[in-house]
Order: structure tokens, then sequence, then C-alpha cells
């Protein structure tokens, strides 16, 4: 395995990122493929043994059931100050609008859920999972600095954000004295590359770190076509973001085959060494122990800028999918803004 420092942090991670979206509880969450404790721990496990010191999770992850496992894991299998742990918040809820719940305290209670569910003292990375149209930015920068400052989180990180929203929000960090964003949590794969337009130049100018999200696009990138699996076959989110361009991504499933071929490798090594060519730590995940020994494989796999060049050559441009796509102004929202601004 080999370490990189976490953008303009102090923490220094391994190049590939353990994702745990696909540990928890089926039954309390919004995936049916994902791994009970037992088995979730022989991945946690494994990955540290191979030298992954870096995991992300998410409160929204089969509710909460993944932060748990993760917790439970890393305290009898490593000790804490050997591993890097990130989790992502929510966006405040109907009733905590209703209620008169700010941003602040609504950062405050969702760190300290996620802290009792991992049973830890403090995450290394805090995420904001998603925009939040319907609370103000500033409620949420000094919501992050404040449980910054309390030492409940390390740094800050941001995900599924556009690269103009990142940049607002680190200058109103820095206008105000608060901790910045380090990381941005994109969705970023070999066909799905929307990132290279902004984001990836901005994290480049300021020495954010990119630690992207559905680094093998649901699995799409470690199999021919015609090969499936369970995620495959049930991850119906993952349909809804892939399956309208199988026929133009297919062409580059097909390179990377081609390339995996050729080096000896799997197709999982290929996609990752040209995605690690391009960002700080893919985030990935496994299921089976043979999706990890492959990840970290790919660490060491080295493409030639011409074997890079024949992967990239086929891309077309996408419209955005998934979370990114719903990162917009809520109607109700944009209406009153257009009222306010005259345009109505």
């Amino acid at each position: 395995m080999r370490y990189i420092k976490l953008g303009n942090s102090d923490l220094q991670v391994s190049r590939i990122c353990m994702g745990c979206m696909g540990f928890g509880d089926a039954a309390k969450g919004q995936h049916s493929w994902t791994l009970d404790e037992g088995q979730s721990r022989e991945i946690i496990k494994q990955g540290l043994e191979l030298g992954v010191n870096f995991f992300d999770t998410a409160i929204a992850y089969q509710g909460g059931t993944s932060e748990q496992y993760l917790g439970r894991a890393l305290a009898d299998f490593a000790k804490r100050s050997d591993v890097v742990v990130a989790t992502k918040f929510l966006p405040r809820t109907e009733e905590d609008i209703a209620a008169g719940i700010t941003g602040q305290r609504h950062i405050e209670r969702m760190v300290d859920k996620s802290l009792f569910n991992l049973g830890m003292d403090y995450v290394d990375l805090y995420i904001y999972h998603m925009w939040d149209y319907r609370t103000p930015l500033y409620e949420i920068m000094e919501g992050l600095n404040r449980i910054v400052k309390a030492g409940k989180a390390r740094y800050i990180g941001i995900s599924n954000c556009f690269a103009w929203q990142l940049a607002k929000a680190n200058a109103l960090a820095q206008k105000e004295g608060f901790a910045e964003f380090v990381s941005v949590q994109g969705h970023y794969n070999l066909i799905f590359r929307e990132e290279e337009r902004e984001m990836a130049k901005l994290c480049a100018e300021d020495n954010i770190a990119m630690t992207p999200y559905s680094a093998l696009a649901g699995g799409r990138l470690s199999k021919k076509p015609g090969e499936s699996s369970k995620r495959l076959e049930e991850d119906q989110y993952a349909k809804s973001k892939y399956d309208a361009t199988a026929r133009q991504d297919g062409v580059i499933i097909e390179r990377v085959a081609q390339l995996a071929g050729k080096h000896g490798a799997t197709m999982t090594e290929v996609s990752l060494a040209w995605l690690l060519a391009k960002v700080t730590a893919p985030v990935v995940g496994a299921t089976k122990r043979r999706h990890l020994e492959g990840a970290v494989k790919a660490v060491e796999l080295v493409l030639s800028q011409e074997e890079m060049a024949y992967l990239e050559e086929p891309y077309a441009p996408h419209a955005l999918v998934g979370v990114m796509a719903q990162n917009t102004v809520p109607a109700k929202e944009k209406h009153a803004k257009q009222l306010k601004k005259g345009l109505t």
C-alpha cells in the first residue's frame, strides 16, 4: 500500500479508501445487497491487513448500522490513531426546519449521533453529504467550525457539490476564519468524467483532495459486458445512473478488458489505476475479499500515457445523475428567489 497526504490536512491516508456503504443491516436501509456484521468485519480486517487505513461511511448508510459495524470492527482490530475515519451528515429534515433547529444545532446533533454509532470521541474527516438549499451556508460553515474547535472532527470535507459551491464555501470560511473543506467526494470514474470540467481544476489549484465515490461505476468497470453480480442485479440506484448510457460506455469497458489482458491484471486494477493517476484516494466498496485485493493491487499498476489516452478517447459527455442531478434549488425556494428579484 502507498500513502498520501489528504489535501491541506495533516492526515496520511492510504491510496485506497474503503467505502462502507455495502456494510449494514439491509432491513434498515436502502440497499438489499449489503453485508451483515460478521461479513463486514472480515472485509474490514482484511483491509487493515492489506494496509488500508482510510474508511468512509455515513449516518445515512443502512440506518446508521454501517457506522456501527465499522466502529466495532476498528475497535477490535486497529489502534484508533492508526486509522482515518470519515463519515457524512444529512441535510435538515422538514421536521427539523419546522421545529426551528438551526444548521449549527443540526450539525452538532448529527455528529454526536455518528460518534455514538462509531463508538469514537472524534472523526478524522466530517463530510457535508449533499448541498442543503434550505439552510444558510453560514450556518453550515459555522456549525462545522464549531465541531472542529470542539475536537469532534479533525477536518471537514464536502460531497456531491459543484465547483462553484465548494469555492463559495471555502471563500466564506477564509473570510470568517472557519475551518475549510480539505476534500471533495464526487461522482467520478472512467465512464463518468464530468468532474474534469471544473472540479478537478479547482482541486488542483487549491490542493483539495479528490476522493471520488462510484470508482468502479457500481461494478460495471470490473466486469465484461454480460457478466453480472447480485449488486448489478439488485442495485436500482446504480441502474438509474448507468443503464441509460450502457451502449456508449460499453466501448470504454471493452478497452478496460483489453488492457487487463495485456497486463495480466483484472479490470478492477486497470479501472482504478486510471483513476489513481487523477485523484488522491478513490472510495472503493468491497463485498468480497477479491474486490479488496484487486483494489490494493491497482495502486502498483502504472498505465502509460498512451494507455490512459486509449481509455479516455471514446468518452462522450454525460448528463448528471444520482445525487448531483438533484443538486438544484427546490422549486419553492427558486420561485421565492425569482419573486424577490422581480423575475416572475
